[in-house]
């Protein structure tokens, strides 16, 4: 099946002539900027930010892309993960006529921003084992569908999808498939963006904001054919990443060792944190997980929910979910923190359930 990406593509946006900027028509390094309407003596922060930054964010581009061993044409950089999600369907689906499909339970802001774009929602749920239900999902596709949704390693379940039913998709659907990978740097399994040329309709979500931990900068990555990169392009603001993010970004990325260390680290203390949570009485189950935090199903979820608040610890209770009942998500912290949440949920067990001992 032959990927025609003129066939999904919005008619306004392929015909939309995007904001241009003095910045989109010169190379290189100007002295004199009279284009834009700054202030030309400077701020009360810094001299340099009283000019607009690169609206295509070149220098991050280009060092991201030898990170990752693909070309900087081929990389969209958001304001966070949420706004590569919001320009895709923006770009690629009409509002009350095209329909994209979520695999709950999953990263909810797929169906925020469907909600949002006033995109039709189909869902085919995972599996009882957290794996794709790709028979439901061929089921449900049909010439309005326009996005495959899928998170892998999964939020708020942890586990990897499997990469051949992920194949399968991309095979047999002449739409786009967003495989999110923002948890993919504490897995061991390959990433997709290493498959984009054997995959014209793929687009690969990755972010800053976990293995990097650098959440308060806002930088999300979208990685896909230089076609799907264009379009993003031109729906996105001119200026959609601020010049902090960028040069703070640049610093970070010269750091990847120190990254490594640190995903080594936070792997070493999930397998520790999930030994101990497992062991307690009454946990029916930590569930295998690939990323910097635990999905963990206990009676009473809510209650001990309630508990670590009234301790000042903040947990994600995900038992509202499908398929996630008496569920909560628990972030891997420090070794302090990860003690102080141990210690409570002994506590919590103590008081819940007298004849435990844990």
């Amino acid at each position: 099946m032959k990927f025609d990406i003129k066939k999904i593509v919005r008619p306004n946006i392929e015909i939309l002539k995007a904001y241009s900027s003095a910045k989109d028509e010169y190379t290189g390094e100007a002295n004199v900027l009279l284009d834009a309407n700054e202030n030309s003596l400077g701020s009360p922060l810094t001299k340099w930010y009283n000019r607009y930054p690169d609206p295509y964010q070149r220098k991050v581009k280009e060092k991201i892309a030898f990170i990752k061993q693909i070309a900087p044409a081929q990389i969209f950089l958001g304001n966070g993960s949420d706004e590569c999600i919001d320009i895709l369907y923006r770009t690629f689906c009409e509002s009350g006529k095209d329909n994209i499909i979520i695999c709950p339970p999953t990263y909810p802001m797929y169906e925020v921003n469907a909600n949002i774009n006033n995109v039709e929602i189909k869902s085919a749920p995972l599996l009882p084992n957290y794996q794709l239900n790709v028979a439901h999902i061929e089921q449900l596709v049909n010439e309005q569908t326009k996005i495959i949704w899928i998170c892998s390693p999964n939020n708020p379940t942890g586990n990897s999808l499997d990469r051949i039913d992920i194949e399968t998709i991309l095979n047999h659907f002449n739409g786009l498939v967003v495989v999110d990978e923002a948890y993919i740097n504490f897995s061991k399994q390959k990433s997709f963006a290493q498959s984009l040329i054997d995959y014209p309709n793929l687009v690969v979500l990755q972010t800053l904001s976990k293995a990097w931990g650098l959440a308060g900068l806002r930088l999300g990555m979208a990685f896909a054919s230089e076609e799907i990169i264009g379009y993003m392009n031109k729906v996105k603001a001119p200026y959609n990443i601020n010049m902090v993010t960028q040069e703070l970004a640049l610093v970070a990325l010269e750091e990847v060792g120190q990254v490594n260390d640190m995903i080594t680290h936070l792997v070493d203390m999930r397998v520790a944190l999930a030994e101990v949570i497992e062991s307690m009485p009454y946990v029916e189950k930590v569930f295998p997980s690939d990323t910097n935090f635990l999905l963990v199903k206990i009676p009473n979820a809510r209650s001990l929910y309630q508990f670590l608040l009234s301790k000042g610890i903040v947990v994600r209770d995900r038992s509202g979910l499908e398929n996630c009942a008496d569920s909560l998500r628990i972030t891997i912290g420090n070794e302090q923190e990860n003690t102080q949440l141990i210690d409570a949920m002994a506590e919590w067990i103590e008081i819940t359930f007298p004849s435990a001992s844990v």
